[in-house]
Formats: structure tokens, C-alpha cells, sequence
């Protein structure tokens, strides 16, 4: 169905985006937007999109060029190529070795703390960006030192507007938006080849199950795809969760006495705050979602945020509660796609929230911006802590 609304700016933090998705879910749960590109809204229907691989492919590039995002780029394949792929990339990336990086993560944190210049400071810009982009960038094997060039190519990126995902401009300003980093990455991928190391890229390089090998396209997308969604998706996940806890003082002064709940508390800043408010898919055959026939080859929105927010699902779903029994909350996606770097994420996200209530017994948010495209989060956020 067409409805005469779109999605209203993040600029207050969400209050807009949050009443317009619920509206949304009530009266239009899939909207057909003026571009034709199709947006479903309520838990059951997003969550079923995202496990029906065969209905709803998450290769994009079918519709929106092939050559620009390289060959068989992991998110935007299907299986059973995907899942050939995933094994080569599982076997070097292993949650063993994830679980390996807590006390050099833990000392990465220290070492920015420490660097504070005082009380006030920006947590994004001192904390929740530096320490995900030093992580990835150490386990790649790529300098950290290059983390400006990181946040530029990021940044690039995430301030493409992209109203009509069937624009045959896009790929080409995807492609340019993308060409420095890739070519960076290319250049140490083929280092790796011929002077291994004891890094992520030399492992995604020489990995190898029943003779198969990732080739070099491949081996830089996903290099590509740690790199961008590896940091990103942390950056905005310490910075929402220490917005969360201070609009929810009660839940913050539990979790800095008792802090086991830090898990529970970054879930529940997932499910209020997804840090990608969106999953892409396109339909290979005409289909029915919520009485609503969507056609062969559109695109299709399926909205991680509204899911995570879907009254049919979590009672009272804009409070932030922490003794909420968290079933399924998507922020990582769900079915063959779910999150490769969520065991990451989550350990990077408790390490930077152990540390910051360890340090300050209170931080209030003084000033804040937020992204204004595909990421929900804030962008920068002054804070004033108290010891």
C-alpha cells in the first residue's frame, strides 16, 4: 500500500522516527514508497523476510549492478554460494580467536581513558570510535594509525542518500565512494599472499576447507565489510547504550552496583536503539507479506528498528528495561545473514561499558548529534562525567 509519508529525520534522537514507525505498523505494516521500493514494519513479517533466503535474496546487485562491489561480496550472496563463503571466513575468524582479543580490548580501553583530557569529553570521539577502529584494524593487520582514513572512507559511505536503491547512478557512486578503500586493502591482501603474517587478513588469505579458497575480490570485501560494519556498528552501540542508561538513571545506578547486567543492558540498547535501522532484500517471485502482494524484483526494506519495537512483540517497547526477556531482538539480523562480527561487538561493547561505570559514577549527555542516514546513533556526544 502507498502511504503520503516518509520517514521523518533522527535530528530529536527518534521521538519522530519512533511515532511514525508505529503509526506504520498499525495502519500501513507494507508500504509501497513513491520509488516502488517496498517497507515492512512488524516483527513476524521482518523476521520472516530475513529467514526466507529463497523469496528474499540479499543479492541486491541484481537489480543495482554487479560491478562495482566486486565479486560475491558476502552480504549479497545467497546460499548455497553463501554459505561456502561463510565456512572460509568462520574458519579464520573463530569465535576462539574473537574470545582471545578481551585483554588486549580491555587495555585499548585503559589506554584511551587514561588519555582523557578531563571530565568533559566526547565519547564517541575519545572512546566508542577509537577503540572498535584500533581492534579491527590490529586484527586485520592494517595500521591503526590509519583510523583517519578509516573514519573518512566510513563517513563517505554513510552520507550516500539513497531514496531509490533502483537508481543506475548508484552503483557508480557507491563504486567511488569505495574505490581508495579497496584499493588499500587490496594492496595488504596482496602482501599477505606472498609475506604471511599473524593477522585476520593472512587467515582470510590462505584459508582453505575441501580445497576452496576465498579469492582475492572476496577476500577484500570481507576485509572491506570488517572494517566499515566491524566499527561502526560498536561505535553506535556504546554510544546509545550510555544514552540509554542516562535517560534511564534507575537502570544505570543497577547496573553500575551489579555489573553482570551489562549483556542484558547492551541487548536492550540493541532492541531500543538498532544501530542499522534496516535490512535490504529483493523478491525473486511475486509474495504475499501481511495480505500485501509484493512483486518479483522489488526491492524490499525490511525494518530492523520498528521490528525491534513492534508492541505485538515487547511490552512497552520504548522503555528501556532492563529486566526485559529478550526474545529475538533482530539488530543483528537473523537467518543465514545474522551478524558475523556480533560475538565482537558484544565483547568490545561490555569491555567499554565496564570501563566507563568503573570510572565515572555518573555521565550526562551534554550535547549530541545524531547520523541522518541508514545508521540510528549518535554521530558525536559530549558527555560530563563525575568520579
Amino acid at each position: 500500500m502507498t502511504a503520503p509519508v516518509r520517514p521523518p529525520s533522527v535530528t530529536d534522537g527518534g521521538t519522530s522516527l519512533f511515532a511514525w514507525l508505529r503509526e506504520m505498523r498499525d495502519t500501513h505494516p507494507v508500504w509501497r514508497d513513491s520509488y516502488g521500493m517496498y517497507h515492512v514494519f512488524r516483527y513476524d513479517d521482518v523476521r520472516a523476510v530475513l529467514a526466507d533466503h529463497e523469496r528474499f535474496s540479499s543479492d541486491r546487485t541484481r537489480l543495482m549492478g554487479r560491478q562495482p562491489f566486486g565479486q560475491g561480496g558476502i552480504t549479497m550472496i545467497d546460499p548455497p554460494e553463501h554459505r561456502h563463503q561463510r565456512r572460509l571466513i568462520t574458519a579464520a575468524f573463530t569465535p576462539s580467536s574473537v574470545a582471545a582479543l578481551e585483554p588486549r580490548i580491555a587495555a585499548i580501553a585503559d589506554e584511551l581513558l587514561d588519555a582523557l583530557p578531563g571530565p568533559d569529553f566526547d565519547l564517541v570521539e575519545s572512546l566508542a570510535y577509537p577503540l572498535p577502529v584500533t581492534v579491527v584494524a590490529e586484527l586485520l593487520g592494517v595500521p591503526p594509525s590509519d583510523r583517519d582514513l578509516f573514519r573518512t572512507w566510513s563517513d563517505r559511505l554513510m552520507s550516500l542518500q539513497v531514496p531509490d536503491f533502483a537508481d543506475p547512478s548508484l552503483a557508480g557512486r557507491v563504486a567511488a565512494a569505495m574505490a581508495e578503500m579497496n584499493d588499500y586493502l587490496r594492496e595488504h591482501c596482496a602482501d599477505r599472499r606472498t609475506r604471511p603474517r599473524d593477522d585476520l587478513l593472512t587467515r582470510l588469505v590462505h584459508a582453505e576447507i575441501d580445497g576452496e579458497r576465498l579469492d582475492a575480490e572476496q577476500v577484500v570485501n570481507t576485509a572491506s565489510l570488517l572494517l566499515l560494519a566491524g566499527h561502526v556498528t560498536t561505535t553506535v552501540l556504546i554510544g546509545n547504550t550510555v544514552l540509554c542508561l542516562a535517560d534511564a538513571p534507575e537502570a544505570a545506578h543497577r547496573t553500575r552496583a551489579d555489573m553482570s547486567l551489562i549483556p542484558q543492558a547492551l541487548e536492550e540498547s540493541m532492541r531500543l536503539r538498532s544501530p542499522f535501522m534496516q535490512a535490504g532484500r529483493v523478491t525473486t517471485q511475486d509474495v504475499q507479506v501481511a495480505g500485501e502482494t509484493i512483486p518479483a524484483n522489488r526491492f524490499v526494506m525490511a525494518w530492523l528498528l520498528s521490528a525491534n519495537h513492534d508492541e505485538r512483540h515487547f511490552a512497552d517497547p520504548e522503555r528501556f528495561d532492563l529486566d526485559r526477556q529478550l526474545t529475538g531482538q533482530l539488530a543483528f539480523g537473523h537467518g543465514v545473514h545474522f551478524c558475523l562480527g556480533a560475538q565482537l561487538g558484544r565483547l568490545e561493547g561490555r569491555i567499554a561499558l565496564e570501563r566507563l561505570l568503573s570510572r565515572f559514577t555518573e555521565l550526562r549527555p551534554e550535547k549530541r548529534s545524531f547520523y541522518e542516514s541508514q545508521i540510528f546513533g549518535v554521530r558525536e556526544m559530549h558527555v560530563r562525567g563525575s568520579s
